[in-house]
């Protein structure tokens, strides 16, 4: 049997609330986080994804309560990103329930951090986290940092090559071209990256009509991450594992796996 397609949901948590905005700009508050993850988990998400996307110190502490809260919720794996710079930042996460932890920026700044996390927590719990645009790189797709705003000059594929052999688990590949836009996935950035990456690799930015998922998937993604057709009521997570079913996808429905 296949590996059932994860459906995520993304929260983007500033201060303690959800919000939503595109390419991280004109956000808006989108609800309580802890609310919405259950909500979500009792709609049959495979997991959920809280992103910090302050990541100051205030924000390190409001995400772990965050975690805490939302922990006793849950019965799906949670993925925890934003600040996190330390194999102390990882286990704190950990202690307070999170499933998985998410690194970009401080990754980009020192890449050993990658090896000391997988080392001590072992590769399952680390995702690398891509913001890719579009530019002149071998690639034609860099890194960038700040919600896309710092180019870093770094080409994405060479990035991902490197974040995989240092011990990456999963790849969490958000393009910052389409992110927010609702205009469908960035086919293309995950066609190339689907052609160089072992592990699995999560898609990310854009998801707006109900078809968009399965041609990600057709695409080369092993699961989709998608925020504001979820918050804003757009779709529900059952009306897109019901499209997947129906093209033949392998999807959970509750505690079963099926093509329906």
């Amino acid at each position: 049997m296949s590996l059932a397609t994860r459906i995520i949901p993304c929260l983007d948590v500033k201060d303690g609330r959800v919000v939503k905005g595109i390419n991280f700009l004109n956000l808006v508050d989108a609800g309580d986080p802890v609310e919405m993850a259950q909500i979500y988990n009792n709609e049959g998400a495979d997991e959920i994804t809280f992103l910090d996307i302050t990541a100051s110190s205030q924000g390190r502490s409001t995400t772990l309560e965050v975690v805490r809260r939302s922990a006793d919720q849950l019965f799906i794996p949670l993925t925890v990103g934003g600040g996190i710079s330390s194999t102390d930042d990882v286990n704190q996460l950990l202690r307070a329930g999170a499933d998985k932890v998410s690194i970009n920026t401080a990754a980009l700044k020192r890449p050993e951090l990658i090896n000391e996390i997988s080392e001590s927590f072992g590769s399952q719990v680390l995702v690398i986290s891509i913001d890719a645009k579009r530019s002149r790189s071998s690639s034609g797709f860099e890194v960038t940092t700040h919600g896309g705003s710092i180019s870093t000059g770094i080409d994405a594929l060479d990035w991902i090559k490197e974040a995989i052999e240092r011990g990456v688990g999963e790849i969490l590949l958000n393009s910052m071209d389409t992110d927010g836009t609702r205009a469908g996935y960035d086919l293309e950035l995950i066609r190339l990256v689907r052609a160089i990456s072992p592990v699995p690799i999560i898609a990310s930015g854009g998801a707006g009509d109900i078809s968009d998922f399965a041609k990600a998937l057709e695409s080369g993604a092993d699961a989709l991450l998608a925020a504001s057709v979820f918050h804003f009521g757009i779709y529900r997570i059952s009306d897109i594992k019901r499209d997947l079913g129906r093209k033949g996808f392998t999807v959970r429905q509750g505690n079963q796996i099926g093509q329906n």
